[in-house]
């Protein structure tokens, strides 16, 4: 064999190799923006997501409600009078009902961004309590932080799908649902957009 065709049977290989790797970093990138888009732009999961936010929030939350009506006049000196806020006991009491009856709304999903907004109210003037009394203590306010969080969360996004709210909106106003999922299609761009 010559030194020339040694050298053009060498660079074909090598032409061949570059293809074949190129053709499998193509597929793979293909195969991945695709898994990619449909997991990131799938509403289910956006609604399970909210679904486990919203229970999760409540059930970990409620607790707290319970425990400062068991002891509404110990909850008040400790948490409301340092603030020299008037009406200390009714306070503690909107404070206690708040957190009850905001995580059993989240729970159910029933008027959720009003138990959403009470929850987030709440938590704000718990915030500003942890921040007077202890300063930018981080593990105080990191729970707190949390709750907000979510509370906030669930305000801005909705229930989601899986909500008793969801079932109303179906049952009592659908074409209004239909409007909105009209109104929410062209607001979200579409996956040939992503493509370009």
């Amino acid at each position: 064999m010559t030194k020339a065709a040694e050298v053009g049977r060498w660079a074909s290989a090598d032409r061949s190799a570059h293809d074949s790797a190129k053709e499998i970093v193509n597929f793979l990138e293909a195969v991945l923006s695709n898994v990619l888009r449909s997991v990131l732009t799938r509403p289910f999961l956006t609604d399970f997501g909210l679904l486990i936010l919203r229970v999760f929030t409540g059930v970990l939350l409620i607790h707290h409600g319970y425990e400062k009506l068991a002891n509404i006049e110990n909850f008040a000196a400790a948490f409301v009078r340092p603030l020299h806020l008037p009406f200390p006991i009714t306070l503690s009491y909107l404070a206690a009902f708040s957190e009850i009856i905001g995580s059993w709304l989240l729970i159910t999903g029933l008027l959720t961004r009003f138990g959403a907004l009470a929850i987030a109210g709440t938590i704000s003037v718990a915030i500003y309590h942890a921040i007077v009394v202890n300063g930018f203590n981080i593990y105080l306010l990191e729970l707190l932080g949390l709750y907000f969080a979510a509370a906030a969360m669930v305000l801005a996004a909705g229930p989601g799908r899986f909500s008793l709210d969801e079932l109303l909106v179906r049952k009592i106003a659908p074409s209004a649902r239909a409007q909105a999922e009209k109104l929410d299609a062209l607001l979200t761009p579409n996956a040939a957009e992503f493509q370009n």
